[in-house]
């Protein structure tokens, strides 16, 4: 009888290696991540909240998170997005949180949100109550903010080698829906604009082929109107923005 074959063991740990990369692969493409992120009072929580299904009575408490919040949106067909609210409090936890989603663990896509300076007024961490604010100022705010995060997304886009996409989400659109086809406009890549400016840079740092930009309206908590005053937007017009923005991303990831 001719002596056995020695099994090659190590193979086994390649071969363990290989198939961890392949249920990662599988996992990643099912639930990208998604880094949504904005100044402080622009509803980035709330948002979430509706994406994911669970939307709060009465909208989310006005607090503002100071730590990386961990959602997860589960679909048909096993697939849906992680997401990760990056504080919009402009601390040292904020700054850490768009590490670990620009850098040390790089999301797949970015939801960005603006609202045309309409962003809720927040006090210094730890009181409560909106802050007396102009919209000059938030606008202001707004495109600081903005700055920070474009520089984030340009250098993570030029180290992958995928592509990455990126949706600026004019959230609060109920308060100026009268201009908001004029609105969206001024947030996009070539409007001229301050905030379209950035867009352009960005584009430009990234490389068109590396970072797609996508910008549409969007709300979650309506405001309240007075008896008898037909509201800007109606339930059936928020939920259809939202199913326009949830559309577009499952596009974007590949889950159609």
């Amino acid at each position: 009888m001719a002596p056995s074959r020695p099994r090659v063991v190590r193979a086994v740990p390649g071969a363990l290696s290989r198939g961890r990369e392949r249920v990662t692969g599988v996992w990643s493409h099912r639930f990208p991540t998604v880094a949504v992120t904005g100044m402080t009072g622009v509803g980035k929580s709330e948002l979430v909240d509706h994406l994911v299904g669970r939307p709060q009575p009465g909208g989310t408490p006005e607090a503002g998170s100071a730590v990386l919040e961990r959602r997860v949106r589960r679909g048909g067909r096993l697939k849906g997005f992680r997401f990760r609210v990056v504080p919009g409090e402009n601390a040292a936890t904020r700054l850490g949180a768009l590490d670990e989603v620009f850098h040390d663990d790089p999301v797949d896509g970015v939801l960005h949100l603006v609202a045309h300076g309409h962003a809720t007024g927040r006090r210094p961490a730890g009181t409560t109550g909106p802050a007396p604010v102009t919209r000059e100022q938030q606008l202001a705010a707004e495109l600081e903010d903005w700055t920070v995060t474009a520089h984030r997304i340009a250098a993570m886009a030029v180290r992958r080698e995928r592509p990455t996409w990126l949706v600026v989400v004019v959230t609060k659109a109920d308060l100026f829906a009268e201009d908001l086809d004029d609105v969206v406009r001024s947030y996009s890549p070539g409007s001229g604009t301050p905030f379209g400016d950035r867009l352009d840079e960005l584009r430009a740092l990234a490389g068109a082929a590396k970072l797609s930009i996508d910008v549409l309206p969007a709300c979650s908590h309506l405001e309240e109107h007075a008896k008898g005053v037909d509201p800007a937007v109606t339930p059936k017009q928020r939920d259809a923005y939202l199913e326009a923005l949830r559309a577009r991303m499952a596009q974007l990831a590949g889950h159609v």
